[in-house]
């Protein structure tokens, strides 16, 4: 099977459904630390200590998040982030094998949540990426509690890693995995990027792609595969974007 690994986003889908009890990858209680760190700063009153943990100068831009984390309304984690990549992917108009091929097969790596799978159920919540949760930093928190975990998930199982570089901090593979580069007049691009990773993620799952080998033969509409290079245990597929 492959995996695919991705980045959340800042931007978020407001709403959800109530009283879900879903299980969540690895489970609630390895997270219940840092959890309760966050609900207890956002439920505060402390509003400069809130405002410094989401990231936000303006006190109108917090009310959206202040609810407390545990009862608060949940959605699957592939359809609750609505930034640039997200907005490529389209989950809602995919048909329901694709959502549901992102559901199994994906794992985003939340700035709160850690490591979930894109039908895990989180709440609507705010954590500027590189912001502790109180004492917690969630990259080292993540990184030493949850990368044995992801080993034994990831397996046997292929990787493709779409996530910004920033997201390694949260969890390093030691086994040979795949990632891609995009390129615009021979230069490295960087919103583009999180487009194309949408695209990719968008076609991954309209195809049901369960395997490199399967992906490499996946042609993409403005993609043009220029070199490939491995070294070590990382192979990565450069593409052109063409206009």
């Amino acid at each position: 099977m492959l995996y695919t690994l991705f980045s959340p986003s800042e931007g978020k889908n407001r709403g959800g459904t109530t009283g879900d009890k879903s299980d969540i990858l690895f489970g609630h209680a390895p997270r219940k630390e840092i959890l309760s760190a966050y609900d207890g700063i956002v439920n505060s009153g402390d509003m400069e200590a809130i405002k410094a943990l989401f990231g936000i100068k303006k006190e109108s831009e917090v009310t959206p998040y202040i609810e407390d984390l545990f009862t608060a309304p949940k959605m699957p984690a592939v359809e609750r982030y609505s930034g640039v990549a997200f907005g490529y992917l389209e989950y809602q108009s995919l048909p329901k094998e694709a959502q549901a091929y992102l559901h199994r097969q994906l794992i985003i790596f939340s700035n709160l949540y850690g490591s979930v799978l894109g039908g895990d159920m989180i709440a609507n919540y705010k954590v500027k990426q590189g912001n502790s949760v109180g004492e917690i930093a969630p990259d080292k928190f993540y990184k030493e509690r949850f990368s044995y975990q992801l080993d034994l998930q990831l397996m046997d199982h292929e990787i493709l890693d779409l996530r910004a570089g920033y997201y390694d901090k949260f969890y390093k593979t030691k086994q040979e995995y795949t990632t891609l580069k995009f390129l615009k007049g021979g230069k490295s691009v960087s919103h583009w990027a999180k487009a194309y990773r949408g695209i990719v993620l968008r076609e991954l799952a309209l195809h049901q792609v369960d395997s490199l080998d399967a992906f490499m033969r996946l042609e993409i509409e403005t993609l043009k595969v220029e070199e490939i290079r491995t070294i070590k245990n990382k192979r990565e597929i450069i593409y052109s974007i063409i206009d």
